[in-house]
């Protein structure tokens, strides 16, 4: 009878601890990130995931995959309201900086993320704060144009050569669509981003008084006026910019891609979409940034991955991103995304794009040269925490006066007006 009672007993201890065991080996942690693609860079992205998981059983990760929209203008009022995933890819760094999490504390090596990420970290913190380390580059980008330089050779139109102006290219690019009868000589990403890639090499500094940028100045307005002359001149054309309103992007890429347009202003985070897309319909090319009377500077920017505050595992998701922002996965990543690395050690060494094509892997030498030539205005710009509230205003404003609901002067009081506003009520959530 003891023997009986003592053999029950043991059965039941060791179910409870096979029971336990079970689900200690089951418990995970999971984390969600946001994240948007501008190529091929979610699929990169998830494979990399799964072999993160396959080292860390106790992490599962999802990757909620969504629309570029909903980072810019969905996650801001997440975050604001108290809500919002662990991590997300952003481009409004420094407007977001608010709601990211220092991950310092939880880093295996904060010395090796000031080392390859330093210049960008600076981005992602609040004024004033010198040490936080919130995430990492997935790629830095730099504004500039694509050329159609079939359409060229069809026409019989020299492309202008280095160090050629907007205005030399405007008047060859309407030359090319004339003669062969493209609809699109000129197309600019409908972005306040990609307007300031024009407004730095026409002398616009974004200057800052008492601590708020000056949005309209000298520079801007002769970026702002080349704009309004090109659509009415014919170089761009309002069925872009035309098509939607308010701080809505519009993108030519699709355009671009059929062959519609002769010069696209965009920047190297379409390269690998174009590689894709494209391929060898017809000869594509990156060219340098065209000069303006100030400097031939691009603007710089990128993505970054980063943790937020309304995460509630911080060491998870610090171990996530030492994996991810660690050389070797964040040099793969850079390799088969055709990115621009953000990373200082991996752009000092190079990357290797094995999965490039010709016409790729010389548009992103292109690129990577621009880095080179960036004026420190076009630093200063994307770096201060309210340029996407510049830009959001700039463009909203300038396409009114596209599509002629508007004129300039009355543009630039509004624009002063809606930065002024917005960073307000931006100081009263915080």
């Amino acid at each position: 009878m003891r023997r009986t009672a003592w053999i029950a007993g043991c059965a039941l201890a060791l179910s409870i601890v096979g029971t336990v065991g079970f689900a200690s080996a089951q418990a995970q942690t999971t984390l969600r990130m946001m994240w948007y693609s501008d190529g091929n860079e979610g699929e990169v992205m998830n494979d990399l995931l799964r072999r993160f998981e396959d080292k860390n059983k106790d992490i599962k990760v999802v990757l909620d995959q969504v629309p570029f929209k909903a980072i810019n203008e969905t996650l801001p009022v997440q975050l604001a309201s108290g809500q919002g995933p662990d991590l997300a890819r952003v481009t409004d760094m420094g407007g977001l900086a608010p709601y990211l999490l220092d991950l310092r504390p939880h880093l295996k090596d904060a010395a090796y993320w000031e080392q390859n990420y330093g210049p960008f970290l600076e981005w992602m913190r609040v004024p004033g704060n010198t040490t936080a380390i919130p995430g990492y580059m997935t790629q830095l980008t730099v504004t500039g144009p694509f050329v159609n330089k079939t359409l060229f050779e069809q026409a019989g139109v020299a492309m202008p050569g280095a160090n050629a102006t907007w205005d030399d290219w405007a008047k060859a690019a309407k030359a090319v669509a004339d003669k062969v009868q493209a609809p699109f000589p000129v197309a600019f990403d409908r972005s306040g981003h990609r307007f300031f890639g024009l407004a730095v090499s026409q002398g616009a500094k974004m200057a800052e008084v008492n601590g708020e940028p000056q949005a309209v100045d000298e520079g801007f307005k002769r970026a702002a006026q080349l704009i309004v002359d090109w659509h009415k001149s014919g170089v761009m054309s309002k069925e872009l910019w035309g098509s939607v309103s308010g701080t809505a992007y519009r993108g030519a890429n699709e355009e671009f891609k059929n062959a519609q347009v002769v010069l696209y202003e965009s920047g190297s985070w379409q390269t690998a979409q174009f590689d894709k897309t494209i391929g060898d319909a017809f000869d594509w090319i990156a060219v340098p940034t065209p000069c303006g009377p100030a400097n031939c500077s691009a603007m710089p920017g990128g993505a970054a991955l980063v943790a937020l505050k309304t995460s509630t595992h911080p060491a998870e998701v610090a171990r996530l991103l030492d994996y991810l922002a660690s050389e070797e996965v964040a040099g793969e990543f850079y390799a088969r995304t055709l990115f621009v690395p953000g990373h200082i050690g991996l752009a000092k060494k190079g990357i290797t794009y094995t999965s490039a094509s010709p016409q790729a892997a010389a548009a992103l030498k292109v690129f990577g040269d621009a880095v080179g030539k960036l004026d420190p205005v076009a630093y200063h710009i994307q770096g201060d925490p309210n340029s996407r509230i510049v830009f959001n205003a700039a463009i909203s404003r300038l396409g009114q006066v596209v599509v002629n609901e508007t004129t300039l002067d009355e543009a630039y009081k509004r624009i002063t007006a809606d930065v002024a506003q917005q960073i307000a009520e931006r100081k009263k959530k915080q």
